[in-house]
């Protein structure tokens, strides 16, 4: 079979050398752009949230204007951003406002360093908690360190909602104030049983809505220690209380040798503890003693 070949008395053109796009190509371009369904929708939040700060680009209307003026806007509008959040944080913080007789004077450092970072909250979630924060702080001052509130600046309302899943696993030893998540516990063998396996059993937290890449999180954050701990061998005939969320139970070990296996909160972890609401985990504490049940009387 024969293939005809194309039409050769058609003029064939030279492909243009690459150049720089003109004013008017780089306009035609972006209002491509903007008629684009696949792109008008990303462009325009990206365009919202700039100009939230003052900030769009000269194309859109601002090139008359001078940098000078551009810079006045935008200082203005961040100013004011500023006072609105710690206006905000204000209003949250009466609201929690704690009456019990005390005096003690709060540290003048301390709340100018407040403010600075307070005035960087935008979300009200966490507008509310730094309001709530200045409240006790100024009824008890001591309570949150100035460490406490640089992790705080860090948080997002997504953190905040991972570590406050992780305080609604936690629980308390009767006479410490921090809080551990109980995991399991490792009994170490007996002398006659010495080449036998460590006894151990541990619960897997992410089946309570704590995934590791959450723990990895909360340890980034300084809020949980980096590794998991065992504790100190218990003490057999000796009851232990301890509070989980309103829960209360406790522990007598059933043989020497028997540690518990936890995750600690760290010192900042512990303060912002506190301030957190969680909700109980029926199922987690049910699955917890049914573990525990192995190694420890419950009661």
């Amino acid at each position: 079979m024969k293939i005809d070949s194309p039409n050769t008395s058609q003029t064939v053109q030279a492909p243009k050398s690459p150049s720089t796009p003109t004013k008017t190509e780089t306009a035609s371009q972006q209002t491509t752009a903007q008629h684009n369904p696949e792109t008008k929708g990303t462009a325009a939040l990206i365009t919202q949230w700039f100009a939230q700060i003052g900030v769009s680009l000269p194309y859109q209307g601002l090139r008359a204007n001078s940098i000078e003026s551009r810079v006045q806007k935008r200082q203005k509008i961040a100013a004011q951003r500023k006072l609105t959040n710690i206006e905000n944080v204000f209003e949250k913080a009466l609201k929690f406002c704690i009456e019990d007789g005390k005096s003690e004077r709060l540290d003048p450092d301390w709340f100018y360093n407040f403010v600075n970072m307070a005035e960087e909250i935008h979300s009200p979630a966490m507008q509310e908690l730094w309001g709530k924060i200045f409240a006790v702080e100024t009824n008890r001052p001591g309570s949150f360190s100035l460490r406490t509130l640089l992790i705080l600046k860090q948080l997002t309302h997504k953190d905040a909602q991972t570590f406050r899943r992780a305080v609604s696993l936690s629980s308390r030893r009767k006479g410490d104030t921090t809080p551990k998540i109980l995991t399991g516990f490792y009994q170490q063998p007996s002398m006659l049983a010495v080449f036998r396996l460590r006894k151990e059993q541990q619960l897997n937290l992410a089946t309570f809505g704590l995934s590791y890449p959450d723990l990895l999180s909360l340890i980034d954050l300084g809020l949980i220690h980096q590794t998991e701990i065992e504790s100190g061998e218990w003490p057999i005939n000796t009851d232990v209380e301890w509070r989980s969320n309103g829960q209360t139970f406790h522990l007598n070990a059933k043989k020497q040798g028997t540690t518990l296996k936890y995750f600690k909160f760290t010192t900042s972890g512990a303060e912002l503890f506190t301030l957190v609401g969680a909700n109980k985990q029926e199922k987690y504490l049910e699955a917890l003693k049914l573990i525990l049940n192995n190694a420890f009387t419950i009661s």
